[in-house]
């Protein structure tokens, strides 16, 4: 019963993961929210000690449930182990535990987490590994079927879906989601849970608590055969059947040893088991939890943006070299980003506006940042600042948006179509939420012209003059960050 509870409540949470990952519509967000908020890491970035006592007491009476039913990192290994053991069964034997990676990585991971290195962090954290492989792969997958029934829609005239721009955010994160993809799915397949008992920090310092866990899996001495069948099917190789012991550090209770135990001499219990029913036989059930295929690109159905009314197709934007990057509104600054930002992408798949994407810079790698060549943050939207599970990005009101200075809107005349090409335009001012652009005379080169005038104490860097500029491919006018959001 032990597996079967865990095949079914690795479903729930996978299928609620993704979910929220993919962005579905907020109202996934209302009801799924939580599914992120008790990931270990996340919640330690957030300072959210009632989710992380919560998640040691579970690691002291149950042992490492966290790796086998919420992480969805974890649950993604099994599902390619599962794989593994359709090509050859009885694959696994016991190991001993590698303690000079699985702590000296844990220490280093330790110290530049607490320094602030962003890639490590990034990297190694589970629930954003998955993220990103959602975002990255499984995304475009999701708005190409989106724009499939959007088409089926309109030839019905019907509009219940809307079609979507599929594009690649950050080719750099792509990369990185596949190959997290490919090497951790490869190892699951040969190893099962080495990633786990290795490399993953939030495994080790959860193995510290499970050692001491009251629920054990536990030998039968008495009804042992030592035919190893436990050892054999134990993903994470932690069972020595010869001696009957356990690895509880790197157990996950998976319940794969109970089940292909003929002889009820393995129990999950409290205390030494003395006597107990001999269970039903099972048939292995498969695995529910499916990924779709990865190394779809981004780039699938990538729609051509028009201008107004669809007259004629354009040259799409580029983004301008910022000597600042533009943080979020509610992040406070580049600096709180780069400390609390665990790059889970859930904020980048939520963003309906297409501002956000990873950041490629070393320091702040695979954290969002903002740039605005497909859409501008609208003051309304508020939608990053309520999904963050880390801290990073605090939540924040309409009202609160509308006030905060991300960055600040700088002209460009050598790209301005007002001086290029000898046309009248103002665009930037007439868009502009705040009023912080206005057309003033400037004597060009064929006369007196109207060119946009930034006033920094009203402009908030919503990047609605940058997105909407005519001049292509770099803008006219565009947003430098600011080093420390504030408030006017």
């Amino acid at each position: 019963m032990l597996r079967k509870l865990r095949i079914c409540l690795q479903v729930v949470m996978m299928t609620l993961v993704t979910l929220l990952l993919l962005h579905i519509g907020f109202e996934v967000h209302n009801w799924a929210a939580w599914v992120a908020k008790i990931q270990f890491l996340p919640a330690l970035m957030a300072l959210n000690f009632g989710v992380l006592a919560v998640l040691i007491v579970c690691a002291l009476l149950f042992g490492r449930l966290y790796c086998s039913v919420v992480c969805p990192l974890g649950i993604m290994q099994d599902f390619f182990s599962w794989i593994g053991g359709k090509a050859k069964k009885n694959r696994f034997s016991y190991a001993k535990e590698n303690k000079w990676l699985r702590y000296g990585f844990f220490a280093v991971f330790a110290i530049l987490l607490i320094i602030g290195f962003a890639p490590v962090t990034t990297l190694f954290a589970p629930y954003s590994a998955y993220g990103r492989i959602v975002n990255s792969l499984f995304k475009p997958l999701y708005d190409l079927l989106n724009n499939w029934l959007a088409g089926m829609d309109a030839a019905n005239d019907r509009y219940n879906f809307t079609e979507v721009q599929i594009w690649t955010r950050s080719v750099t994160t792509f990369v990185v989601a596949l190959l997290t993809l490919i090497i951790l799915g490869g190892l699951a397949i040969w190893k099962g849970r080495i990633y786990c008992n290795s490399i993953c920090p939030v495994g080790t310092v959860l193995s510290f608590f499970s050692r001491f866990s009251l629920f054990k899996v536990r030998f039968d001495d008495s009804k042992c055969k030592h035919c190893g069948m436990c050892e054999k099917n134990c993903k994470a190789q932690a069972i020595d059947f010869k001696n009957g012991t356990v690895d509880y550090s790197r157990c996950v209770v998976c319940g794969d040893c109970l089940d292909k135990c003929k002889f009820d001499a393995l129990h999950y219990t409290a205390k030494k088991p003395v006597a107990a029913p001999k269970p039903v036989d099972t048939e292995r059930r498969a695995f529910l939890v499916g990924a779709a295929v990865a190394g779809t690109s981004a780039a699938l159905a990538q729609t051509q943006m028009k201008v107004d009314g669809g007259l004629a197709v354009i040259e799409d934007k580029k983004a301008p070299k910022r000597q600042t990057p533009i943080t979020p509104p509610g992040s406070v600054s580049a600096r709180h980003m780069q400390k609390h930002c665990t790059a889970c992408q859930l904020c980048v798949s939520s963003c309906p506006n297409n501002v956000l994407r990873p950041s490629t810079d070393l320091m702040h790698f695979m954290q969002p940042t903002m740039s605005f060549e497909r859409g501008y943050c609208r003051p309304e939207c508020t939608m990053c600042s309520h999904v963050c599970p880390a801290g990073a990005i605090k939540p924040i009101s309409r009202e609160e948006k509308t006030s905060i200075h991300l960055g600040h809107a700088v002209w460009v005349k050598e790209n301005c179509v007002v001086l290029t090409d000898g046309v009248s335009c103002g665009n930037c001012a007439r868009h502009c939420p705040t009023g912080a652009i206005q057309m003033i005379d400037y004597e060009g080169p064929n006369g007196t012209v109207q060119v946009p005038a930034v006033d920094e104490n009203k402009c908030i860097g919503c990047g609605a003059c940058e997105n909407l500029c005519p001049a292509r491919p770099f803008s006219a006018i565009y947003v430098e960050g600011n080093e420390m959001h504030h408030i006017n």
